[in-house]
């Protein structure tokens, strides 16, 4: 498509290169270390239940998959999680809401597993990869990731971009038996190193159901058509503003307030 830009005395032209978008394999992997049973604030489930963040993952989840089936059904979804290493939950990629919801269903938590090693979970990722490259479809990986006192570590070549990385870090507030800076850093230099496109990481330490669902929301966008994290501008803020008041008469204006 070619465009002209007629402001200014020399107009300017530039060209936008079609592209296609191909559909995605989604790869969701979620941590199932113990900290992901810490308690959510202001929320509570059936019966006065305190929900977790392992629940608030799972409404999370099945809000993305069926958003983004919404946007194109032609999207797939698989499930793995992390334990000391990433291991398969549900294996076979499916654009079935069903499909999703059982494979969320039996997922639990119970089990502190210490240092995490996203390797394995890497060399998946390029495995489905190249399958799905085979099908003219891209892979892309949603880490969803909950501790606050052990950076994940792995081992990978740099130049192996298979497949784009997101993650959503959920943490407790830094304190001397934490260190939520350092895991978080550790999180940005995995996503660096393998994204093939623009990688999006989105944390928060507030506990709130609202932040997660609502980074789950921006994760919702295609990896060939995102702007870098830096120039997210969404979502808008919806704070009221008073209508501008016109002075009359030439007596100046008094500013109302809003409150």
């Amino acid at each position: 498509m070619e465009v002209t830009e007629s402001a200014g005395p020399n107009p300017r032209k530039y060209i936008l290169t079609p592209t296609r978008l191909f559909n995605e394999d989604i790869l969701f992997c979620i941590d199932v270390d113990s900290e992901s049973l810490v308690e959510m604030k202001a929320v509570s489930g059936p019966n006065g239940r305190p929900i977790t963040r392992l629940d608030s993952i799972k409404q999370a989840i099945m809000l993305f998959v069926n958003a983004k089936l919404t946007i194109n059904p032609d999207h797939r979804f698989a499930f793995s999680v992390l334990g000391k290493s990433a291991s398969w939950l549900r294996k076979e990629f499916s654009g079935e809401v069903e499909s999703a919801m059982a494979a969320l269903q039996g997922l639990s938590a119970d089990t502190s597993y210490g240092l995490a090693d996203l390797t394995h979970l890497f060399r998946i990722a390029a495995h489905e990869a190249k399958k799905s490259r085979a099908q003219n479809r891209i892979l892309r990986v949603i880490l969803i990731y909950c501790r606050s006192s052990l950076p994940p570590h792995h081992q990978w070549l740099s130049n192996q971009k298979l497949f784009t990385l997101d993650v959503i870090y959920l943490h407790d507030k830094p304190g001397s038996d934490n260190c939520p800076q350092r895991v978080y850093d550790a999180l940005v230099d995995a996503l660096e190193q393998v994204s093939e496109f623009e990688g999006y990481i989105f944390e928060s330490g507030q506990g709130l159901t609202r932040v997660l669902w609502r980074h789950m929301c921006i994760l919702l966008s295609h990896p060939q058509q995102r702007c870098g994290q830096d120039d997210i501008d969404i979502p808008k803020s919806l704070t009221k503003k008073s209508p501008p008041v016109e002075s009359a008469g030439g007596e100046e204006s008094v500013p109302v307030s809003s409150q």
